[in-house]
């Protein structure tokens, strides 16, 4: 059992658990506060112990396409990224839902719109989580809180986007990302072979037949109705994902009178106003999401239907409240706490959010 206690970045964390998960192939484009990915990748050359191709693309438009070859190959690759370079991924990333191709995509969120500042964000939600290219489809979704999350999320990640043949996101916001803390990575697992990609992938593009490959990947269908087929097929997907891949954390729930829903830095912030709450008096437990998408509706419904009022803080203007209030469907009253533009909260502040908001009304 590997044991070792490191220190480390979330971002080094994510490129050493990839090295470890036996990762074929990494293809990014440098943005901060997501960097130290492939700087860390490069300071490690794996190529030279596990083989795995470490490349710097020439934009996140080519790095995403590399993705899409090499998971249609059936290989374990994967991107890294910052909100305005996702924001150019999100074509490709369509392309890969629709080809039914496994991949893992990080996106390191930083404050925006447009090139904003390269301080912490969570205003990628409703892109990451509602589908942000053309088209029906969804990502699973993961949101760390940790540098060890940042680490596990990877391995959890390429096993659900293998098992769903979907693309897994890891959603960090750019100080899970650039914070530094304790952290045990995963043994070493090695690389698959190709007969092993065969029999896990047997739709991957792999050798040819004559003249033609043996297996096609595209997203395009002329054909309208075989085209509602295929999309029917991933909604039955999605509908399974949604039964069965559901992650969340529950923090003093069982007798708490508030509620607080957040995810990533600022469900560690609220853990600090918990415990300041309740030694007011104020009994505050936490819902903290760790699958974004899918999303864990009924855990929120079933605490809601005890509380006087639920408090979401995130770092944007208001897009994790939208889920939350669909989840409750207006029984309990929802309030919002935000900073914008790369601001991250004190603890006092989010308290006393709450107290105006629902203690106190």
């Amino acid at each position: 059992m590997n044991d070792k206690v490191m220190l480390m970045k979330g971002n080094e964390a994510l490129a050493m658990a990839a090295i470890r998960y036996g990762a074929d192939g990494y293809f990014g484009y440098p943005i901060t506060p997501q960097s130290e990915v492939l700087e860390k990748l490069e300071e490690e050359m794996p190529w030279e112990t596990t083989g795995m191709v470490v490349l710097q693309a020439e934009s996140e438009v080519a790095a995403i396409n590399m993705v899409y070859a090499g998971a249609s190959c059936g290989k374990a690759v994967f991107t890294s990224t910052s909100s305005p370079g996702f924001s150019l991924m999100q074509e490709g990333m369509s392309y890969m839902c629709a080809s039914e191709v496994p991949a893992l995509v990080i996106n390191v969120m930083r404050g925006g719109p447009g090139l904003g500042t390269i301080h912490p964000s969570q205003a990628d939600y409703f892109q990451a989580c509602k589908g942000g290219g053309h088209g029906d489809y969804h990502p699973i979704v993961l949101a760390p809180a940790s540098v060890q999350e940042m680490a596990d999320f990877v391995a959890l990640g390429w096993d659900l986007a293998f098992k769903y043949r979907c693309v897994s996101l890891i959603l960090a916001d750019g100080l899970i990302g650039q914070m530094m803390e304790k952290v045990v990575l995963p043994e070493q697992r090695p690389r698959r072979t190709e007969e092993e990609i065969r029999k896990q992938c047997p739709w991957a593009v792999m050798g040819r037949e004559g003249m033609r490959p043996k297996n096609i990947i595209t997203s395009l269908e002329l054909d309208d109705d075989k085209m509602e087929a295929n999309n029917h097929r991933f909604q039955a997907t999605y509908r399974e994902i949604e039964k069965n891949e559901v992650r969340c954390e529950l923090v003093d729930t069982d007798d708490c009178d508030y509620l607080m829903v957040a995810f990533g830095s600022m469900a560690r912030i609220g853990m600090k106003v918990m415990e300041m709450a309740r030694e007011e008096g104020i009994k505050v437990g936490l819902v903290r999401p760790i699958t974004l998408w899918p999303f864990p509706s009924k855990q929120i419904a079933e605490v809601a239907q005890h509380v006087k009022g639920i408090l979401v803080p995130e770092l944007a203007a208001g897009q994790l409240i939208e889920d939350v209030k669909l989840a409750v469907e207006c029984k309990v009253p929802v309030a919002h706490f935000d900073r914008l533009g790369g601001n991250v909260p004190s603890p006092e502040e989010v308290l006393n959010s709450l107290k105006e908001q629902l203690v106190k009304a």
